[in-house]
């Protein structure tokens, strides 16, 4: 495979297990979170929410990739992560299959985000649940954000990426 030049040549399975296809979000602007259902962060899935109904019809597409490998804080099945995100905080944003963000099975997309923005100290690696990555209509990672960075603090940078004109 060629190497990925943009966050649409990714493909994922989504939570209830049907391809997704990022290239069909093509030109809106993009918020990547691993999420986890019993993790201290779990919370900011009200906050993801928010944004995704606040700025959706402006653009803005959030999309959750739940991840089990910091802590097994996120041991459910897809079916049981939906129904729990759904019911607990309203959750209607894309939500996709369980991933690895890290390591050997990392899903690719997680390994080219980390590489598009690398952390603190140019640390590649994930570290903990709800990392969040900004990708702009370009298909380009902005900006990349830390667990403990809540939703509500990431509107500054949602709205200028959503006031720039797609590619």
């Amino acid at each position: 495979m060629p190497s990925p030049h943009s966050i649409y040549d990714f493909q994922a399975l989504s939570i209830d297990g049907k391809p997704a296809d990022l290239a069909s979000q093509r030109g809106k602007v993009l918020l990547i979170v691993n999420t986890a259902s019993e993790c201290g962060f779990t919370p900011q899935f009200g906050g993801l929410e928010t944004l995704w109904q606040q700025y959706r019809e402006q653009g803005l597409v959030v999309v959750g990739f739940p991840s089990n490998q910091f802590g097994g804080q996120d041991p459910g099945s897809n079916e049981q992560i939906g129904a729990y995100c759904q019911r607990n905080y309203g959750v209607s944003f894309p939500m996709m299959a369980k991933v690895d963000v890290n390591g050997a099975q990392a899903h690719p997309l997680w390994v080219w985000l980390q590489s598009e923005a690398p952390g603190i100290l140019g640390s590649k690696a994930i570290k903990w649940n709800f990392t969040k990555f900004l990708v702009g209509r370009d298909g380009h990672v902005l900006k990349r954000y830390a667990p403990n960075d809540a939703p509500s603090s990431l509107k500054k940078d949602i709205e200028a990426a959503l006031a720039q004109a797609a590619a």
